[in-house]
């Protein structure tokens, strides 16, 4: 069970990127006052995790629905967590960090989603509620997991302008290299686990 609540806590955190989503969020409350980004801060959070705990609980009857067996979403979790790990390791930009204000509320979007509960997001709570899957200790430890995620996406916002001038721009781009080394890292495992799993039932 340990290793289960390790495993979820650490894909959630380097998909998420807490240092990563400081920069990002400095520019979509670019001009912001301090009561402004706090409030967008704990929204952008709470919004994210509340579309976690929906996948988390209502997953195993999405893939139901369209007949979609655990390997296979693993496999497709694993490549696009994959992806999602290139993006970190080449330091893409995201186009859309541009500090552009308009009447939409960042903290639902962008922020809340896709930045935050992204498709990679999306997909890796899919497949640990799956793992999950009649043990309640284990969707416990999920939720609990994807808590702690949260509250340090939330601290991360709300400190992020005080972190910048700390760490600077170096040191989060550091940080975020390596938690997309270990994000693909994560991404190869599962698909492994996919495929001896085909293999053991095939």
């Amino acid at each position: 069970m340990s290793k289960f609540l390790v495993e979820a806590f650490v894909t959630m955190f380097v998909i998420m990127d807490p240092p990563g989503i400081i920069p990002l969020f400095l520019a979509y409350t670019a001009g912001r006052t301090p009561e402004e980004r706090r409030r967008i801060a704990w929204q952008a959070a709470l919004t994210a995790f509340c579309l976690v705990v929906v996948f988390a609980m209502f997953g195993k009857a999405i893939l139901t629905y369209l007949h979609v067996e655990v390997p296979a979403m693993q496999i497709a979790g694993g490549v696009l967590l994959l992806l999602v790990a290139l993006e970190l390791l080449r330091g893409t930009s995201d186009p859309r960090a541009s500090p552009v204000r308009s009447k939409v509320n960042v903290a639902l979007v962008p922020l809340g989603t896709p930045l935050l509960a992204g498709p990679g997001t999306i997909v890796a709570t899919i497949v640990f509620a799956q793992q999950a899957d009649g043990k309640p200790n284990a969707m416990l430890m999920l939720l609990g997991a994807a808590a702690v995620v949260h509250v340090l996406l939330w601290l991360s916002m709300h400190f992020a302008v005080t972190i910048m001038r700390v760490i600077k721009e170096n040191g989060v781009e550091l940080l975020t290299r390596i938690a997309g080394l270990l994000l693909a890292a994560l991404a190869v495992q599962l698909m492994l686990n996919a495929i001896r799993s085909l293999t053991r039932t095939g």
